[in-house]
């Protein structure tokens, strides 16, 4: 088996009017929120994504496809628990998740510790294995324009089992 796995994870989504802003899991107080089938949380589905990639099984959309209602307004810390039991199953643990939200307004960097916390607590990790931050687009693009925003991240899996060799 594999001994260590790398999956790269990327999300978009439009802001709009009438929704809760929910990102890394917690409501941040905007004036828009982001459209989507689930509560839109760009970060986590990036996070999701790369997991769901350094497993090899396919991405979020195929997980959790926006034409099954069972996902309508579900909270993505739900479907994160769904991955990093999956993760578990296949006897990986989370070496470390580097992520970023891309967001002009508003400013993430006050909400990241509250992030932080929980995602860890729902990824059943240590705050030291999870990077989080922020950046605008200096006012270029969909971000930058405030249309939508965005996240990418990067995640390490580890192979849980006692006679894998150690890197």
């Amino acid at each position: 088996m594999i001994p260590v796995r790398v999956g790269m994870g990327y999300d978009v989504h439009r802001l709009t009017e009438g929704r809760k802003l929910i990102l890394g899991g917690i409501e941040i107080p905007f004036e828009k929120g982001l459209e989507g089938h689930s509560d839109a949380d760009v970060l986590v589905h990036a996070i999701m994504d790369a997991i769901i990639g350094a497993l090899g099984e396919g991405d979020i959309g195929h997980w959790f496809p926006d034409t099954d209602d069972s996902y309508l307004n579900i909270s993505s810390l739900v479907l994160l628990k769904k991955v990093v039991g999956r993760m578990k199953e296949e006897n990986y643990g989370i070496g470390n998740i580097d992520a970023c939200l891309i967001a002009q307004r508003p400013k993430i960097a006050p909400y990241i510790p509250a992030m932080k916390k929980t995602l860890c607590r729902t990824m059943q990790i240590d705050e030291q294995a999870l990077n989080l931050k922020a950046t605008t687009e200096e006012k270029l693009g969909f971000t930058g324009r405030g249309e939508g925003m965005a996240a990418q991240a990067v995640c390490l899996l580890v192979r849980q089992e006692e006679d894998c060799e150690r890197i």
